[in-house]
């Protein structure tokens, strides 16, 4: 009459002895919520906070892709402490905007100080990612734009996906890699070479783990075909190396290499594609951000849309 409940978030490494039939029999993945498991997650945490007019509950989950009911429960207390520091007798619509911005791009450091000249290549960098964003239909929309230093970074473009992804296709992954970019191919565009930075350094570590992914485990390489290859890495049980696997030999390790470099290569090629083609709309976006710091997806949208010219109507022609 005994039941035993075991939980891990590494499965891989558990001994296979533990889940055979008769020991740990069924296994039970708990993913993270989708939209309307997030909207239920809400209402829980929210049923003793006092709520605004002006909150929409189903608005929120369905802005929140990809969050966990621990990061719900966080978003819920973010807005609550910034309710109560700024003296308000009820948590509003824009607390939940300002809580989900710091849940999801760090806390604002408005004492770390930048040189003119960081704000401008700041400001130059996030520019360049949002605009190739807004260029690429596969690309997620642009949600936030900053110049304002949030955790480690001096300045942060943020997408949201429109809903939940459970999959990605091979253009939303190379739009991807080009928005990764795009930050060091506007540097490189507006200052020159000799004046990149290092600032792009975590994109381009995120760019090339997406590259590899597609490459060896997605099978996104028409060089390499339609096959999964394993890592030559140590492998790990309960924290411990115990052993080296070597799955992969020498020459398609050089392959491997090959296909990821190409696809940074073309994808870094495409971001000074695009921002050659509108350097316009880029100075436009860099002159806002330096102004106000912070942009809406929406505000950059209204920006180069009033840049554009109005239509010309053909005159009406006709014999009196």
């Amino acid at each position: 009459g005994v039941i035993l409940i075991a939980a891990t978030n590494r499965p891989d490494v558990l001994d296979p002895a533990l889940i055979r039939p008769g020991r740990f029999d069924r296994e039970i993945v708990v993913d993270n919520p989708d939209v309307g498991g997030r909207e239920a997650i809400l209402r829980v945490h929210v049923r003793n906070v006092p709520l605004a007019a002006d909150v929409d509950v189903p608005a929120i989950a369905r802005r929140t892709p990809g969050f966990s009911g621990a990061d719900l429960a966080n978003l819920v207390n973010e807005a609550a402490l910034l309710t109560a520091r700024r003296g308000l007798p009820a948590v509003g619509a824009r607390e939940f905007e300002d809580a989900r911005d710091k849940v999801t791009m760090g806390a604002e450091r408005r004492t770390f100080l930048m040189t003119d000249a960081e704000r401008r290549q700041t400001a130059t960098r996030e520019a360049g990612r949002a605009l190739v964003a807004m260029a690429l239909p596969a690309a997620d929309p642009i949600h936030r734009v900053t110049i304002v230093p949030r955790g480690r970074a001096m300045g942060m473009t943020k997408q949201l996906p429109e809903t939940d992804q459970r999959s990605e296709t091979l253009d939303r992954l190379n739009a991807r890699l080009a928005v990764l970019l795009a930050g060091r191919a506007a540097e490189e565009t507006v200052f020159g070479r000799g004046m990149l930075t290092s600032a792009a350094g975590p994109d381009l570590d995120e760019a090339s783990k997406l590259a590899r992914q597609m490459v060896t485990r997605w099978g996104f390489s028409e060089e390499l075909g339609a096959v999964a290859y394993g890592e030559n890495e140590e492998e790990v049980f309960l924290g411990h190396s115990v052993a080296r696997q070597q799955t992969i030999s020498e020459d398609d390790a050089r392959k491997i290499g090959a296909e990821v470099r190409r696809l940074v290569d073309a994808a870094l090629a495409e971001g000074k594609r695009l921002i050659a083609a509108r350097r316009g709309d880029l100075d436009r976006i860099v002159a806002a951000l330096l102004d106000r710091e912070t942009l809406s997806g929406e505000e950059i949208a209204a920006l180069l849309a009033a840049s554009k010219p109005a239509a010309v109507m053909p005159r009406a022609s006709g014999r009196g």
